[in-house]
């Protein structure tokens, strides 16, 4: 083939490529857009029904009840997200250079700014913090809200889209006390624009995820409500809830969402507080138990058990 025709015919390639790759992230952004507006704008535990929940005690809680404007910091932060994912995926390291080389680009004066937005996203839509763990050389790290293990940064297992929503659930019965029902489950679900009787593009089958394959795996417990007059059913924390987040973790979680922090939620933050003193006592008779520990006198000196953590 002359050279000529060879030359073009790469051209026309790369602009093929260029025209897949274009759309592709056009699509990915659109999606995670759709996943942004609800969920950092309108998500609250009680569905906006309810005057006795508890407010934050800042004005910096409230959420934006504005309508949404995406910019190109937005964008630039949704692309981020799959540039994590896509590094996370690869087995890669997440480096801030690599970040700024490969997608922040012109705009490295916003490196903060982008890096905070992506973080909300990941939390928001997979359960997922991203933290620096190395300052100096700015590594970081995809940290998941569902502790599986003694070190819950993940390494090689799969990021689950529904990690987010289940969050979510979590928290929703958290603030209703432990044990909400079904009514005010669908009540918060439906702000965020999730329905038991729609399909959701990213959670498939809500209903079934929540009612039945949660419950199987042992994430919620979903019971009927004694002497219910029509009758009802409730949400409560399974076993494997407990034994993979913590009510902090929940509480921390529906902070990022309102960009505050835990203890804006006074009497939630004191729950967890207590929930985490509790966890820490009961990690600390286990290891006595099995005699990790030595006992003795010495044991005099430990008046709190919060440096365990």
């Amino acid at each position: 083939m002359p050279r000529g025709q060879k030359s073009k015919l790469r051209a026309r390639e790369k602009r093929h490529q260029a025209r897949i790759e274009a759309q592709r992230a056009q699509d990915a952004q659109a999606t995670a857009a759709e996943e942004e507006q609800p969920s950092t704008s309108s998500f609250s535990p009680s569905g906006g029904n309810s005057q006795d929940e508890e407010k934050p005690s800042t004005s910096q809680a409230q959420p934006n009840t504005g309508r949404y404007h995406r910019t190109p910091l937005d964008d630039k932060a949704i692309l981020l997200v799959q540039f994590l994912l896509r590094k996370y995926n690869m087995r890669e390291p997440i480096t801030k250079e690599d970040m700024i080389k490969h997608v922040i680009k012109k705009h490295k004066v916003h490196f903060r700014e982008i890096l905070r937005k992506a973080s909300e996203l990941m939390v928001l839509a997979f359960g997922i913090d991203l933290k620096e763990v190395d300052p100096t050389r700015h590594h970081y790290a995809l940290i998941s809200k569902l502790q599986r293990t003694n070190d819950d940064r993940l390494r090689g297992e799969e990021i689950m889209p529904q990690t987010g929503l289940l969050m979510t659930v979590l928290c929703v019965i958290f603030m209703k006390g432990n044990c909400a029902t079904e009514k005010d489950m669908w009540e918060v679900l439906n702000v965020m624009g999730i329905y038991a009787d729609k399909k959701h593009f990213i959670y498939g089958d809500p209903k079934k995820l929540i009612t039945e394959v949660w419950v199987q795996e042992r994430y919620l417990l979903y019971r009927q409500v004694s002497n219910s007059n029509p009758p009802c059913r409730e949400f409560l924390w399974g076993p494997r809830a407990y034994a993979e987040t913590s009510k902090m973790k929940v509480l921390e979680f529906l902070a990022k969402i309102h960009d505050t922090v835990p203890s804006a939620f006074p009497s939630w933050y004191e729950e967890a507080l207590q929930d985490e003193e509790q966890r820490a006592q009961a990690r600390f008779t286990g290891l006595v138990h099995t005699g990790a520990l030595a006992t003795g006198p010495s044991m005099a000196n430990f008046g709190s058990f919060s440096h365990l953590y």
